[in-house]
């Protein structure tokens, strides 16, 4: 990210009339370091920036958007945004306005964001609309967490740990347990699964035996409502001929290999066990035995030590071997993980790279026939941009566009799943989330249970949407 990252300034930022400065201090961060700055209840030591309280929040956010801009030269091209979903927003200011011009206009003059920005939340807005209707009243997305990996990444901070065979064993029975438990609330409220998204951590961490049990529990979800069926098999070193054929019979009809590079020297960097072919394999495995699968593949823009050309490279193998989706991170450096712990300033350093790295991306993608489908964005994101999955041939990924949506239920099973339940009478979402540690999962499972009986399958909620569900089912 543009800042002065080299010089040791301090800022003493006071805010007038303002008695909660939480809700701004995301904004400065993009601009500046934490450590850079210090919010003074009274003026303070060093370069002093004042803030003053506007007609409102966002009118305020814009004050501090074109001071910050003015003294780090840095012009963040989300504007104010600070929240992940941009999709979303912009669908909310298309309803407020009644026209996608309208939108357009706000999207640019109330939130700052940039020509560019712009045009790609309102492409990927008209893609959604064209190939998504609303998600129905009584329809919900499931997802199912399977929290471990062959080795913990030098970026993550996910909740997943490597393998243990006793551990999964354990965490198994406890997430079996929970799958059946919602499946037959499910039944009682009358509610459907329209997508089953198994993720993770690596699901094909699992044994065959026990990648298969599992499918078959998850596959009790099946109806005539179901339209999609995705296996994460992220780790390429995890994909052998069986599970392939396992969750083809088992009827899956997505799968994510997740490469994030082809360079050698990158993936061992980044803690990965796998190499440059075992991924041309497992792309060659999947295209043999299961051919109708839909491929999604992951790459990440900023790894430590990647230029624009790497990654380029990566992009244009990964097309080559067939992927029909695609999605491009921006390296997002979380608290928990060992790079923060290496160098906590990397994903201020790397804004420059990461945005050419984009740039040139989406014109690859462009050129070869493939349009985005969805965004979303994190905090910590290298040069505050975004993650964008790519599609072609008409192959969009239902999940991933109600998860960003927010406008439909989401039973989310396993450690560290966050269930969201949609009121569509309210407009509204209720969280009921798991614990995140595996091992206090599977120790607590009757709880987790209980938790999703009385926050999400409870008697006296979405009467509207049983309706709903019971007028989609006459049509």
């Amino acid at each position: 990210m543009e800042t002065n990252n080299n010089t040791t300034t301090e800022y003493s930022i006071y805010f007038e009339n303002v008695e909660n400065t939480n809700p701004f201090e995301e904004l400065i961060k993009v601009f500046l370091r934490p450590d850079r700055y210090r919010i003074e209840s009274e003026a303070g030591c060093g370069e002093r920036i004042v803030f003053s309280y506007r007609e409102d929040m966002d009118e305020t956010r814009r004050e501090i958007f074109r001071i910050l801009s003015d003294r780090t030269g840095f012009v963040p091209p989300w504007g104010i945004m600070t929240g992940v979903r941009p999709v979303k927003l912009f669908g909310m200011l298309v309803s407020e306005t009644g026209s996608e011009d309208a939108a357009v206009r706000l999207f640019r003059q109330r939130y700052l964001v940039s020509r560019e920005k712009t045009e790609l939340t309102a492409e990927i807005y008209r893609l959604q609309q064209s190939s998504f209707k609303a998600a129905q009243p009584g329809t919900c997305g499931i997802y199912i967490g399977i929290p471990f990996c062959p080795t913990r990444c030098l970026y993550c901070s996910f909740a997943s740990n490597p393998a243990d065979d006793e551990k999964i064993r354990k965490y198994l029975v406890a997430l079996h347990r929970e799958i059946d438990f919602c499946i037959s609330e499910m039944k009682k409220k009358g509610w459907r699964a329209e997508s089953v998204y198994i993720g993770g951590g690596t699901p094909t961490t699992l044994s065959d035996a026990q990648l298969d049990e599992l499918l078959e529990h998850a596959g009790k979800l099946r109806t005539p409502y179901l339209k999609e069926f995705t296996v994460e098999a992220g780790r390429p070193d995890t994909i052998t001929e069986s599970k392939i054929r396992i969750m083809r019979d088992r009827g899956a009809d997505r799968i994510s290999i997740n490469p994030q590079s082809m360079k050698e020297e990158t993936l061992k960097a980044i803690g990965r066990d796998h190499t440059p072919d075992d991924i041309r394999r497992a792309f060659a495995i999947t295209a043999e035995t299961a051919p109708d699968l839909t491929v999604n593949a992951d790459i990440i823009a900023g790894l430590p030590g990647e230029t624009t050309d790497d990654i380029a490279d990566t992009l244009k193998e990964i097309i080559g071997l067939g992927a029909d989706n695609i999605t491009v991170h921006s390296l997002a450096v979380k608290r928990a993980s060992r790079l923060s712990d290496e160098d906590k300033d990397y994903h201020y350093s790397q804004g420059k790279v990461v945005r050419n790295m984009l740039d040139r991306c989406g014109m690859i993608l462009h050129d070869k026939g493939y349009a985005p489908y969805y965004l979303y964005r994190q905090k910590h994101m290298s040069g505050a941009l975004e993650n964008t999955g790519y599609q072609k041939g008409d192959t969009p990924g239902l999940y991933n566009v109600r998860i960003m949506d927010e406008h439909q239920t989401i039973i989310a099973m396993g450690a560290g799943g966050i269930s969201k339940l949609y009121d569509h009478e309210k407009d509204h979402l209720s969280r009921v989330p798991n614990v995140t540690n595996q091992e206090i999962y599977v120790d607590r499972i009757d709880e987790m249970m209980e938790r999703k009986r009385t926050g999400l399958f409870r008697e006296s909620i979405n009467t509207k949407n049983q309706e709903g569900h019971d007028a989609y089912k006459r049509t």
